[in-house]
Parts: C-alpha cells; structure tokens; sequence
C-alpha cells in the first residue's frame, strides 16, 4: 500500500512538472503571436535602430546595429562626442571619448560572454530550447496595477532575465537583467511601451526606459527603425 501511494504521489507531481512547463510555453507562444509571430521573426537577419534620450540634462542619440549571430553595435553620441560599444562571438571593444577614453579598449572575456544575447535579434524565446536557453513561470507580479505573467529566462551563457508579460495584450512590458558589472552582481530593468508594427509585420516597442547603472536610467524615443538592411562586417571592428 505504501509503495502504492509513493507510485501516486510520484505520477502527481510529474503531471504537475508537466503542466507548469506546458504553461511556460503557452506564455512564451502567446507572447511570440503579439509581437508578430515567430515564423515572421526567424526572417529577421538584421535590425537598425536610432533612439534619442536625455541623460543628465545631455541630448544623447543612440544608433543600435545588430547582425544575427554576428555582431551588435551601439554608437553613442553626447555633447559633439561619439563613441561606440561593440560585441561579436568572440570579441569586443569600448571607447567613450566622453568617459576620458582615447582609443578603444577591448572588452573582456567575461564582457563578451554576458553580451552574446546582443547578437540574437529575433530575440531569446524564438525557439529557445534550440538556442540551449530554459525558461521558468513564476507565477504573476504587479507591474504599475497590472498582475503580469512572470518567465525566468536563463541563457545557455549562464544570464538570467526575468520577463514581466501583460495577461491581456501579452506584450513584454519590463524586463530585469541579472549581470555582473566589475565583479558585482547587478539587477538592470527596462521598460517597453508604445509598441508599433514594422512593414515586416514584427511589432517593436518605440518607447524604452533604458539602465544607465546601478538607480540610474532613462527614456528612449525610438524614432527610426531599418530591418534586414545589408550590415558591412566592417560595422564591427573598431574605427580607432
């Protein structure tokens, strides 16, 4: 009889294991509808976007450029300044002419491997399993008055980032990013809201609360967005 009731108890929790990862995949499929569909996803090679936000009183414009499974670039430009951010697969560089830089400096290894998400531009949950990631339903949490779905994403790099899914338009409305900065472990969140269609039938947030640092950020306007424009592989090395 006892080894009876272990038998039940094990079938009972398989099938609750069953029915949470099931329901971890129906957000992450509902989400993949709202912004447009995976299959519309998995045709995006590649993705433009040129923001402008205000940091500190400073007009800053940021150009992001990013290659699936190349590289991703950010230009940043403050105060008749520009410097750059880049990450490939296997290297990267800085240089901040704003931050007292001179020349470009080479990220470290430890840079490059918590950047690798950067070079998805389809984005995460578009087959995730294939990608070597695992995702987790935490249950909802409060977002501004709204009870959002809640998915652990943990990248097969080893990052973890937490999703914050509107119930009703299953939109992505924040994000926390775990990462370690210096040594330290640091949470970064984001917000995304003003979501528009693309011609290419995706749907992109047009207005983005970016981390700066440790209680520090800022909103972002996106105000142009190119997909699947030619990238020259040049885009990605640094220019000094």
């Amino acid at each position: 009889m006892k080894s009876m009731k272990l038998a039940f108890l094990g079938a009972a929790l398989l099938g609750a294991v069953c029915t949470y990862a099931q329901t971890a995949d129906e957000v992450v499929d509902k989400y993949l509808n709202a912004i447009g569909g995976k299959e519309n996803w998995k045709k995006v090679n590649s993705v433009i976007t040129e923001g402008a936000m205000q940091v500190q009183g400073a007009d800053v414009t940021v150009v992001s450029t990013a290659v699936q499974g190349k590289g991703s670039r950010q230009d940043i430009s403050v105060m008749g300044m520009t410097g750059y951010q880049i990450i490939t697969p296997t290297e990267g560089w800085s240089y901040m002419p704003f931050q007292g830089q001179t020349k470009a400096e080479p990220a470290t290894a430890e840079m490059v491997k918590m950047g690798a998400d950067q070079l998805d531009v389809q984005g995460a949950l578009v087959d995730y399993k294939t990608k070597g990631h695992s995702i987790e339903l935490l249950g909802k949490e409060d977002v501004d008055g709204t009870e959002c779905h809640k998915l652990k994403i943990t990248y097969k790099s080893g990052k973890i980032d937490t999703y914050f899914i509107d119930p009703a338009t299953y939109l992505l409305v924040k994000s926390i990013s775990k990462q370690s900065i210096n040594g330290q472990e640091m949470e970064l969140t984001s917000a995304f809201s003003n979501y528009q269609k693309t011609p290419e039938g995706i749907m992109i947030p047009m207005a983005v609360t970016v981390p700066l640092g440790p209680g520090l950020s800022a909103d972002m306007t996106v105000k142009k967005i190119e997909i699947n424009k030619p990238v020259a592989d040049t885009t990605f090395k640094p220019s000094n």
